[in-house]
Parts: structure tokens; C-alpha cells; sequence
């Protein structure tokens, strides 16, 4: 098991940047790829990065691509999500999954862990 705990939610202007951490615990050979998501009111789930945790590589979704930055580090087992630029358009929660598979991946449904979730709220 892993367990996934989100923080550095909050409210922002646009224009702003925020830096939300997804500490993990448990097993950590069960934690091989990390990724986050955002749900917006009557939205699906929607994929915003995923890093590999062995070598840092990472994948973006186009909406968000050269304002948010994901990233590791590997000795507190903790990812982040650098946000810049907010946009009252990236509103959500925010959500931190892992999963076992170290390939990276997009689908919410191919992740086996999920944290509780950290509201972002970009006012205009």
C-alpha cells in the first residue's frame, strides 16, 4: 500500500503561481510513477503530469505545458507541482496518484493509489 497525502492548495490571482507537494508513505516499490490530476466542478478527471520516479522524466498535458512543472525528490518520496501563470481556467482539485507500472501513463483508471485531493482557486 501507499498512501498519498496533497498540500499547497489555496486561493491565487491569476497571473500567480502555487506549489502544491504529494508526500508518500508505505511501500515505496509500489510507487513508480507519480502523476497529477485536476477536477473541475461537473468535469471529468483530467490528466496534468506524470513523472517517472527511477529517472525524473515526465510527461505534460498541452494545456499546461511551459507553466507547470512536476518534479521529485527522491530522498523525502515527495513530488511537486510547480504552477505558474495561473489561469482561472486551471480551478480544481488536485489530485496526486501513483502507480505500481513504472511506464508513464495519462488515464486516471491506470493509477492504483490516490491522495485526498487540494483545491486551486485562480480568481480573475
Amino acid at each position: 500500500q501507499v498512501q498519498l497525502v496533497e498540500s499547497g492548495g489555496g486561493l491565487v490571482q491569476a497571473g500567480g503561481s502555487l506549489r502544491l507537494s504529494c508526500a508518500a508513505s508505505g511501500r515505496t516499490d509500489s510507487r513508480n510513477a507519480m502523476g497529477w490530476f485536476r477536477q473541475a466542478p461537473g468535469k471529468e478527471r483530467e490528466f496534468v503530469a506524470v513523472i517517472s520516479w527511477s529517472d525524473g522524466s515526465t510527461v505534460y498535458a498541452d494545456s499546461v505545458k511551459g507553466r507547470l512543472t512536476i518534479s521529485r525528490d527522491y530522498a523525502k518520496n515527495t513530488a511537486y507541482l510547480q504552477m505558474n501563470s495561473l489561469k482561472p481556467e486551471d480551478t480544481a482539485v488536485y489530485y496526486c496518484a501513483a502507480r505500481r507500472t513504472i511506464a508513464a501513463a495519462t488515464r486516471p483508471y491506470l493509477y492504483d493509489y490516490w491522495g485526498q485531493g487540494t483545491q486551486v482557486t485562480v480568481s480573475s
